[in-house]
């Protein structure tokens, strides 16, 4: 971006804001009403580059840059921080963390030793600290593990953690299946297998949140599929029976099964 473009971007942010002149609804605006706006913004960006389509994607980065310039500028009308001192913060911040790149050191300190002694400036004392609670819990769970595997707190081998896997889901059935079953110690049990499950998938080299990403896309890809065929047959969904709409399910299955063998 250039100077101008810039300076163009944060003028038209500030004459939004402008008390007498500005628009009503960016007026009426505060940090906790944009929030849930940034982050629609940032699952717009993801669905962008997931359909590369670079056109959009420009779109919507720019949508999303306009969230941070709105932060600024509302910060900047209650003297805590303007634009500027947000670019010189992580400006710094990639030279502190780089020192291997932008210092003459011999023998520089690791990512996570300096995010360690990031941490202790904070005055933050346990290593999971500063692991945001707003993170979408799948994404959460794998942040945490991620992080105690930096001081050994993990597994080695995949063995264990399959087996707590199997430990997990063995104790959410026999919550389960109890006559009297306890709503509150079923969602426990239920957390701890999916936490489980995301270690798993850690383990495995993939992350859980791309994977079940990637599955709602499959499944949704397959009941549309089932959703025609159940039409082609002169029926509406609410028509069908569970069995009509499992053979359909099957059905599809194997036709991927096909088109992928002719693929292969």
């Amino acid at each position: 971006m250039s100077d101008s473009s810039l300076s163009q971007l944060l003028s038209v942010m500030q004459r939004l804001r402008d008390p007498d002149e500005g628009c009503k609804w960016d007026k009426q605006q505060t940090f906790e009403t944009i929030a849930p706006y940034t982050l629609e913004e940032c699952y717009e960006v993801l669905d962008a580059i997931a359909r590369q389509d670079f056109g959009d994607l420009k779109q919507e980065l720019g949508d999303l840059l306009y969230q941070i310039v709105f932060y600024a500028q509302m910060a900047s009308e209650q003297g805590q921080f303007d634009f500027d001192a947000i670019c010189q913060t992580i400006t710094q911040k990639l030279i502190r963390r780089h020192p291997d790149i932008f210092s003459d050191v011999a023998t520089a300190p690791g990512w996570e030793q300096i995010k360690q002694q990031e941490r202790k400036q904070k005055n933050q004392h346990s290593l999971l600290d500063d692991i945001p609670h707003a993170m979408p819990a799948l994404i959460r769970a794998d942040k945490i593990q991620q992080r105690c595997q930096t001081v050994g707190f993990d597994w080695d081998t995949l063995g264990p953690v399959v087996d707590k896997v199997k430990e997990e889901l063995d104790e959410v059935m026999e919550e389960a299946l109890l006559v009297d079953r306890n709503p509150e110690r079923l969602e426990e049990e239920l957390g701890d297998l999916l936490f489980a499950t995301v270690n798993l998938t850690r383990h495995l080299g993939s992350r859980a949140e791309t994977a079940l990403h990637k599955a709602n896309l499959k499944f949704e890809r397959r009941f549309r599929l089932v959703e025609q065929k159940i039409i082609e047959q002169g029926m509406t969904l609410d028509q069908a029976t569970l069995e009509q709409m499992e053979l359909a399910w099957q059905h599809v299955k194997q036709d991927e099964k096909n088109a992928n063998a002719i693929a292969d």
